[in-house]
């Protein structure tokens, strides 16, 4: 962490690299077009960087006469796409002569020169899949990471390397499943590798992925005595009664991982905003972006649970594949004979919580009402306080398992 004497020495440094830049400018359009000459001649383009955690090429930063848009920067990404952004928004990695350039044109508009979780720190791009990685006379299995329209941001099993799959026959894939394909045609776009095919199956295998379990930290024994259970006059519902007997247990909070989010800024929360987008009528942008989330880290639980919430109401079949991913990756934090609780209390579990909440609805309304039972008899386990409301859907469930 940088000393306050170190903090003072960067901004000092930034405002003369600021009055060096905009010298013989005398209003904000002419500043800004100083910031543009600035970059042009001191920023080799094209760059990378990454927006919103996710890793793009930087083409060009330009200026088009717009003062309340400022500099733009056209970005490619890693499907090949060019989209256009705020220059304000480029994370390039620290210590680099972009990096400082943007700094400075950060603390001239007059916010952080230096936003907060860096992704350009922690992320490392993925390589792209070469032709040496694929053999075309087999069939090929690949991870999917993000699905955007009839194309499938893939990585490979066992490496770091991406390509993205133009199927013939796109089933309604969900981040994180495995698929297999029959290769058609390899070749590579604007530096980009992509593959035609053929889909053939898809399978969840979440061992398979390769992925780091998710943290978990202890917060301290909860003890069932010491929770309310209704008032003194009230029976202990008959689910609860086990839970009580078994005792003080340790409680925990997950770990969760969200790309792009600024922790002092609660305005650069992504699921916020693609959940925004949805309710404004932008279904596709908001899927988009929580696709973009999932091809950065698989582990973005809020992605998977967010996107099953937006198929829900019309395709609960296709909502299912995409809680389950999320619960199943959730449930490599905990193993086998995990017996601690998960409170809804604690923010950064409930995106587990609601994968299986809305995991446990599918099952339900797809007529799987035995495994719905014991979903939600473990959710009332990991969570006793039920602010999700399960212990009202047990009595039914097991109706209709009967039934």
């Amino acid at each position: 962490m940088a000393t306050k004497h170190g903090r003072n020495k960067n901004s000092s440094e930034l405002s003369r690299l600021i009055e060096e830049i905009i010298v013989d400018a005398y209003d904000d359009d002419e500043q800004l077009w100083a910031f543009r000459q600035a970059f042009e001649d001191n920023v080799a383009m094209p760059a990378e960087a990454f927006v919103v955690g996710e890793p793009v090429t930087v083409m060009t930063i330009d200026y088009d006469g717009n003062e309340r848009r400022g500099l733009t920067a056209r970005c490619r990404r890693e499907a090949g796409s060019e989209q256009m952004i705020a220059a304000c928004d480029l994370i390039f990695p620290e210590g680099s002569i972009a990096a400082r350039y943007v700094a400075a044109y950060r603390k001239w508009l007059g916010i952080e020169p230096h936003p907060q979780g860096s992704l350009s720190k922690t992320r490392r791009r993925p390589q792209k899949a070469t032709e040496d990685d694929i053999d075309m006379s087999r069939d090929v299995e690949l991870i999917a990471i993000a699905v955007k329209g009839n194309a499938v941001s893939c990585r490979l099993p066992g490496k770091d390397r991406v390509i993205t799959i133009r199927a013939t026959r796109l089933w309604d894939l969900a981040p994180g499943e495995i698929i297999l394909v029959t290769p058609r045609k390899q070749w590579c776009y604007k530096d980009h590798p992509y593959l035609s095919g053929e889909i053939k199956t898809w399978r969840l295998d979440i061992p398979a992925l390769g992925l780091t379990p998710l943290k978990l930290k202890e917060r301290g024994r909860w003890d069932p005595r010491d929770h309310y259970w209704g008032e003194p006059d009230e029976p202990i519902e008959e689910w609860a009664k086990p839970i009580i007997d078994q005792g003080p247990r340790f409680e925990y909070e997950m770990e969760q991982v969200l790309p792009g989010e600024d922790p002092d800024d609660p305005d650069t929360d992504p699921i916020l905003e693609a959940v925004e987008r949805k309710e404004t009528g932008d279904s596709l942008g908001a899927e988009r972006m929580l696709m973009s989330l999932l091809a950065v880290d698989l582990r973005c639980l809020d992605a998977h649970a967010h996107l099953g919430n937006f198929a829900f109401d019309h395709f609960p079949e296709k909502a299912i594949r995409h809680y389950e991913v999320g619960a199943r990756i959730g449930e490599l934090s905990l193993g086998e004979g995990f017996n601690g609780v998960l409170h809804w209390g604690c923010i950064n579990n409930r995106p587990f919580l609601r994968c299986m909440h809305g995991y446990g609805l599918c099952l339900s309304r797809l007529g799987r009402h035995k495994e719905a039972e014991g979903l939600f008899t473990r959710m009332l386990w990991l969570n006793p306080s039920d602010n999700q409301g399960v212990r009202f859907l047990l009595g039914k469930v097991r109706e209709e398992g009967l039934s």
